[in-house]
């Protein structure tokens, strides 16, 4: 496991995996980005997810081929990946429900994208690497893994070793353009 000397310098150095080496992913590690996940918050408590970790190579290449958008050339790179997390929508509770329904805010993807996160960065501090998606043919993927009608899949996180340890400069916007202090 990696060691970072702050939160910060962790932050600083995940980013968006494309190019992923041939080692499997020890379950161990897996295990404890999945329990980050679990561990993250949520509205209400609700816990509105599920998560399907796909490692056996014919489905994982199945998935891939579900992703994979020849039509635009996006996400060509997730045959490599040795492992892919599905993350599926599931029902929130009914406080959380009445709230996305009195103040219109899907509070559901909202805690989906903080448990990702949760995995994504556990990940870096397994030294791995992760790309989210949210680009892949739902019906497909639904079909592929047996996940019912009814369930929306939100997301697809790969999972591995990086190919290259190579922190590529971030291109952000200056903190003066995103952040203002008491008014607008």
């Amino acid at each position: 496991m990696n060691s970072f000397p702050s939160f910060l310098d962790m932050v600083k150095t995940r980013q968006s995996t494309r190019d992923y080496d041939t080692r499997p992913v020890e379950k161990e590690k897996i295990d404890r980005c999945l329990e980050a996940a679990r561990l993250s918050p949520s509205a209400c408590n609700a816990q509105p997810w599920k998560f399907i970790v796909v490692e056996k190579p014919d489905i994982r290449h199945e998935l891939a081929d579900a992703i994979y958008d020849r039509v635009l050339s996006m996400n060509h790179f997730t045959k490599q990946a040795p492992v892919h997390i599905v993350v599926v929508r599931e029902r929130a509770n009914i406080t959380s429900g009445i709230g996305q329904m009195v103040k219109g805010i899907e509070y559901p993807l909202l805690d989906i994208g903080i448990a990702a996160i949760h995995l994504c960065l556990q990940a870096v501090e397994e030294g791995l690497g992760t790309c989210i998606i949210g680009w892949f043919k739902q019906k497909k993927v639904k079909q592929l893994l047996s996940i019912p009608k009814n369930k929306r899949v939100e997301l697809i996180i790969t999972v591995g070793y990086p190919a290259t340890n190579e922190i590529r400069p971030k291109k952000r916007k200056a903190r003066k353009d995103i952040v203002s202090y008491n008014r607008y």
